[in-house]
């Protein structure tokens, strides 16, 4: 007994292994044809194995005839069966691959992918997904893109327009001098001082921005407490708090300490103090604040500027941005925001601004030192 199963186990193993090398064979030389005839081959393949073993094992039973043409029979219903659903299936599995082949197809065109209405398998429907998901991240991408340009362009022709009014002003001033056309030339000479430290902060502007949205901006991140990180910037700006008639206040910060670099980070806050002292009118204050909130240090400047039109609010921190059209200081080169955006978020942080009472709130969010 034992040994009749042995012998049908070898004359069924001898049978499917056939089959299978020869299936194998055949998937190799399709290997890049259609899906649906790997399928059919499969089935093949399945069917030929049942059919292989049991026909080797009917002739070594010695089944009659009439029996061995019943199981012939038999297996060869249910291959042709096989082989019909095999071929549904890859006909099926075909049109989804080349519905799906045609909107990917428009991803490369136009930007716009439209997943088919139907998968019919798990797998091609998770790639529609991911293709859709992948098509508007792409999307989105372009967008910022357009805006990075756009931004770009206005910059380059603010910026252009920021450097020729002065050139033309030094120029002017210095043929005066020349010609001795002047009675005094220390007021001109003040003046081209005025103007020359003007551009050089502009070019230093221009530096750090290039600097950072070039990806290469080092940091030296070292703990420190922010109370003294507000102080040294209230200190540097006191002079221009003065100047403009504007209070300085900085109440309400805590002594929290944060990993920062103090050089970079002060030059974050003297950007905000400056804008926020410039846009305050005479008689009014300026607020600076620090607290922690769990995990992160809230660093806020508030400033009596009179409030942000709510449509400008997403293009503060924008390169170029300056809240008017005025083209002479103190409106700047609209780079002191973009650059303060850059240097937090260079910090793992970031910057948020909002309307308040009177004035508006520049707020840094940065990580608390462990």
């Amino acid at each position: 007994m034992v040994a009749d199963t042995l012998l049908i186990a070898l004359y069924a193993a001898i049978g499917a292994v056939a089959a299978g090398l020869t299936g194998a064979m055949a998937l190799r030389l399709l290997r890049n044809r259609s899906v649906a005839l790997s399928l059919a081959v499969v089935a093949a393949v399945t069917v030929a194995a049942m059919l292989a073993g049991t026909m080797l094992v009917s002739w070594a039973m010695f089944l009659s005839d009439h029996d061995l043409w019943v199981v012939t029979m038999v297996c060869s219903i249910a291959a042709a069966v096989s082989l019909v659903v095999a071929l549904l299936l890859g006909r099926s599995v075909v049109k989804g691959s080349r519905a799906l082949t045609e909107a990917t197809r428009a991803l490369g065109d136009d930007g716009t992918f439209v997943p088919p209405a139907t998968a019919p398998t798990a797998e091609l429907a998770q790639l529609s997904n991911q293709l859709a998901a992948t098509s508007a991240k792409l999307t989105a991408s372009r967008e910022r893109e357009r805006a990075l340009e756009a931004s770009r362009r206005e910059l380059v022709a603010w910026i252009s327009h920021d450097l020729r009014t002065p050139l033309a002003g030094l120029q002017a001033m210095t043929e005066a001098l020349e010609d001795g056309m002047v009675p005094d030339p220390r007021v001109y000479l003040a003046r081209i001082r005025n103007e020359v430290a003007r551009m050089s902060d502009m070019v230093s502007d221009l530096f750090e921005l290039s600097r950072i949205q070039a990806g290469v901006l080092a940091l030296t991140p070292t703990r420190m407490s922010v109370y003294d990180l507000v102080g040294d910037a209230i200190a540097g700006a006191d002079a221009l708090a003065r100047e403009h008639g504007v209070r300085l206040v900085g109440s309400r910060v805590e002594q929290v300490p944060v990993e920062v670099d103090g050089r970079e980070m002060s030059r974050v806050l003297t950007n905000l103090l400056v804008n926020a002292i410039r846009r305050t009118p005479s008689d009014g204050t300026v607020a600076v604040s620090a607290r922690r909130e769990a995990d992160r240090v809230v660093l806020a400047v508030t400033d009596g500027c009179g409030g942000i039109p709510p449509e400008d609010l997403p293009r503060v921190f924008d390169t170029g941005w300056r809240g008017t059209d005025a083209r002479t200081p103190p409106a700047g080169a609209g780079l002191g925001l973009a650059i303060v955006r850059g240097i937090v978020e260079a910090h793992q942080g970031r910057a948020a601004v909002s309307n308040v009472p009177g004035g508006c709130r520049f707020e840094v969010h940065l990580p608390a030192a462990v």
